[in-house]
Parts: structure tokens; C-alpha cells; sequence
């Protein structure tokens, strides 16, 4: 919009003529005089109608929250009795000499100035471009803008390259359910969701990239929980020729760059992280993520632990073996024997390492198993046939086999990230078009019916599950 001042640079403006243009966010009619405060993506600031201005009174007379307006006026300077200086424009107020309504709005389905959390979840994601409205919310999702950016700054300067991998992808057992999506193009056969971008960011190490990261958005058909949802995001990264200390550094290193830089008001507990073997932790706490805040009801104190040494399978519900983690992770050196003899199956311990705040898994990684043989190995001690391990992951093995260096990574829960730094009670405060609890999305109806005509044409009948 020509001639447009944003609202947050009006604090230096007293004395000059502006237009701005933004939401009516309060207002107050005292007769002679209409008070308003309108806001912008960058702030709010309070404007009067005096009653010389009998064109703009007799618009202002009709505004109510959250119409988007038109606002030309001059900037005054308010009284030193009435200057907020805890404020941004607490120092100044506009006169409003003229008004544009550019839409009106009808009453809003709840009121979108306070926390929002004494409203019914359901109906806030029914109306979530009125929740995102909120303060709470616009920081938040701002919030996460700004960490990505300096991440990617950081890794960029790290020689990381960002890549994206793709979403649709062949189904594999990697320990949740997939989402799948049906082929046109080849009826009866299906398309997964990525849960992670876990072998695309290995073969990327196999194609020669060394240091990848992406903000991946990742899918898992699991039952939800506060901090779990149905789609999220992943910070994920991998870099090759390193070892678990390498990888462990350059993210323990960006996470202390991330709280210092953008949250100067939080303390970091100890640094360097503490680490504590899964054995350890399971004795002293018997969790694997444990809290470790010395004061637990300090608002700003940010414990991270890194826990090492985890054990590389456990039994399954049927008895046999699978993994823990992540059936790409490299054994330890003094296990790898056991594990191609597949001998002492339980006490064999992998590379991989969590990474713990204040009671909350955000990070899991390790190094990899770039020799496909020890790869194989893993598949045969869980039970996988020759044809299954083939058919699965017989494209793993073999790029592996084509010359893959030794390499290793890790991947952040960024949602539950964001959700510990603001002190939120669960990821969906900081998901901008988050799902229910139920994985529903009560705004867009989703999931849905689909016609009998798209049926027909995927090659798909529905049929009622028997009670």
C-alpha cells in the first residue's frame, strides 16, 4: 500500500502526517471523543477522533473490533502525565483526520485480546485465523520464523547445505504408521508420508553433500498427545567423516546460540550440556528424558542433558528383537563383533544420543551403519527374511555399498523446542494450523469423505469396519 507507515515506527514520528492501515483492536467512545487502538503486524498505538473532524467522527461512530481500516493522521506527542513507557508507542498517539474502512467484520466467534485459554481448544482451531490474532499467538509464530532463520544462518556458515527431500515416498517399518496415499496412475499401489527424511538424508551422504540440514515436515499416523501431533516438524541434519562428538558439539553449539541470542531473559543450567548414559539415567530417575532443573518452578531455566550409551534392541511384544532408536544406527566399536556373530543381542549398545530439556526428548540422532553388511545384520536379528530386507530396504543397502563415508546426525522435535522456550503446555500453541488432539482439523473439516467418482478413479472401495 503506497504511503504506508508501519504502526512500530511511529514512536519517532511525533509531528509528522502518516497513513497507516491495520485492524481496529479496541474501542472506546466517550462522546465527543472516539478512542481506538489499531494494530499491525508490528505493534499497536492509540488514536483519537476530535470532534473538529466531523468526517472521520462520523465513520469512526460505526467501526468495531477487528474491522480493517484506512487511518491518515497526525502524530502527536501525549502528555508527560499521560505517557506509558512500558508501551511501545506509549509516548505518542495519532489524530485521526481521516478513515478508510477497507472490510468490516462480523462479531468475532471469541475475543481475540486475551491468552485465549479458558476457550473451548476445538473452537479455537475452528476459527484459527481469528486465534493466530492473538499477541500470544503472533508472537509465537513469529518465534519460529526468527529461530529458522538464525539456524539456517548457522549452518549455512557451517559449509551445511539445505535440502529438500521429498513427501512422497515408498512405505517402510520404521516404528509408527504410515500415512499412505493411493497411486492413480498404478492402482493398488501406494505412496507413504515420510515420518522423517531418515534414508533420504543418508543418501544424501551417499551423493557426495557431506553436510545437509532441512526444516522437514514429517508425518506419523500415531495417537497424539501434547507434545506429539500428526504432521510436525523436524530440524534434521546429517553430516559425513564425523563421530558422536562431532555431531553432539555443532548442535549443542547452535542451541546455546539460539536461547543466548534470542532469549536473553532465559538461563541455561550448566554448560556444557551434562551427560549421563542411558543406564545412568535409568537408575537415578528411571526415564530416559528426566528434568533435571535444579528449581522447577523457575520459568526461565533451561536444563539440557545429553544421554548416551542406549542399548540398541528390546524385546517386542511378540518376543523377538527390534530397536530402540533407529535400525540405521552404527553399534558401538567394541559391539560391532557381537553384532555381525548376532551374539549377546541385548547387551550390544548403538552410537545413538538424545538430547533432554527440562524433562522433554527435543533431539535424537547417531552415527550410522555405513557398511551394509552390519546393516543387514540389524534386519536379521529382527526377524526380517531375505525377500523383506530386499524389498524394503535393498536401496539402502546397495548405496551404502557404492561408496558411503562414515557419517551421523540427529533430529530436533522444533515444535516441542518452541513449545519449552515459550513455557506453552503443548505444541499446538505454536504450530500455526495445528490439529486436535484427536487429529482433527475442525477449520478445514479434515479428514473428510471423498466422492465415489475419486473412489472409482484411485480403484478404491470403502468398507465398514466390523464392531
Amino acid at each position: 500500500m503506497k504511503g504506508r507507515t508501519y504502526i512500530g515506527e511511529l514512536k519517532d514520528m511525533a509531528g509528522k502526517e502518516v497513513m497507516i492501515a491495520g485492524w481496529v483492536d479496541v474501542r472506546r467512545d466517550q462522546g465527543k471523543l472516539i478512542f481506538f487502538d489499531f494494530r499491525d503486524m508490528t505493534g499497536t498505538v492509540q488514536g483519537v477522533i476530535l470532534p473538529k473532524a466531523t468526517e472521520a467522527h462520523a465513520v469512526g461512530e460505526k467501526l468495531r473490533s477487528e474491522w480493517v481500516v484506512q487511518v491518515h493522521g497526525k502524530v502527536n506527542a501525549r502528555p508527560e502525565k499521560n505517557v506509558q513507557k512500558e508501551k511501545l508507542n506509549g509516548a505518542v498517539e495519532i489524530e485521526i483526520l481521516s478513515i478508510q474502512v477497507l472490510n468490516e467484520a462480523t462479531t468475532p466467534a471469541f475475543d481475540v485480546a486475551g491468552a485465549g485459554s479458558e476457550i473451548n481448544e476445538e473452537t479455537r482451531l475452528k476459527y484459527r485465523y481469528l486465534d493466530l490474532r492473538r499477541p500470544r499467538m503472533q508472537k509465537n509464530v513469529r518465534a519460529r520464523h526468527k529461530i529458522q532463520q538464525l539456524v539456517r544462518n548457522f549452518f549455512t556458515a557451517e559449509k551445511f547445505t539445505e535440502i529438500e527431500t521429498p513427501l512422497l515416498s515408498a512405505t517402510t517399518p520404521e516404528g509408527s504408521r504410515d500415512y499412505v496415499v493411493p497411486s492413480r496412475l498404478e492402482p493398488g499401489h501406494f505412496y507413504a508420508l515420510p515420518q522423517s527424511p531418515q534414508q533420504y538424508k543418508q543418501l544424501l551422504m551417499s551423493a557426495g553433500f557431506e553436510k545437509y540440514f532441512q526444516f522437514a515436515r514429517c508425518m506419523r499416523d500415531e495417537d497424539t498427545r501434547g507434545d506429539r501431533q500428526p504432521e510436525f516438524t523436524q530440524l534434521d541434519m546429517e553430516m559425513s567423516f564425523v563421530e558422536r562428538d562431532d555431531v553432539m558439539a555443532i548442535n549443542e553449539k547452535v542451541l546455546i546460540e539460539v536461547v543466548k541470542t534470542l532469549y536473553p531473559e532465559k538461563k541455561i543450567q550448566q554448560i556444557p550440556f551434562p551427560r549421563m548414559t542411558y543406564d545412568e539415567v535409568m537408575k537415578k530417575y528411571g526415564v530416559d528424558k528426566p528434568d533435571i532443573r535444579e528449581n522447577k518452578e523457575d520459568p526461565n531455566l533451561l536444563a539440557f542433558l545429553w544421554v548416551i550409551d542406549f542399548p540398541f534392541f528390546e524385546k517386542d511384544d511378540k518376543g523377538g528383537w527390534t530397536f530402540t532408536h533407529n535400525p540405521f544406527s552404527r553399534p558401538q566399536k567394541e559391539h560391532t563383533e557381537w553384532l555381525m556373530e548376532k551374539k549377546n543381542i541385548g547387551e550390544i549398545k548403538t552410537t545413538q544420543y538424545d538430547v533432554v530439556l527440562n524433562g522433554y526428548e527435543i533431539g535424537g540422532g547417531s552415527i550410522r551403519n555405513h557398511d551394509p553388511k552390519a546393516l543387514k545384520k540389524v534386519f536379521e536379528i529382527m526377524g526380517y527374511s531375505e525377500e523383506r530386507i530386499q524389498h524394503n530396504f535393498g536401496h539402502m543397502l546397495t548405496a551404502l555399498g557404492s561408496g558411503t563415508p562414515p557419517h551421523g546426525g540427529i533430529a530436533w522435535g522444533f515444535d516441542r523446542f518452541l513449545m519449552l522456550l515459550h513455557n506453552e503446555p503443548n505444541i499446538r500453541e505454536v504450530i500455526p494450523f495445528a490439529k486436535t488432539g484427536e487429529g482433527k482439523d475442525p477449520m478445514m473439516g479434515a479428514p473428510t469423505t471423498i466422492t465415489d467418482e475419486q473412489l472409482h478413479e484411485l480403484g478404491i472401495s470403502i468398507t465398514k469396519k466390523k464392531k
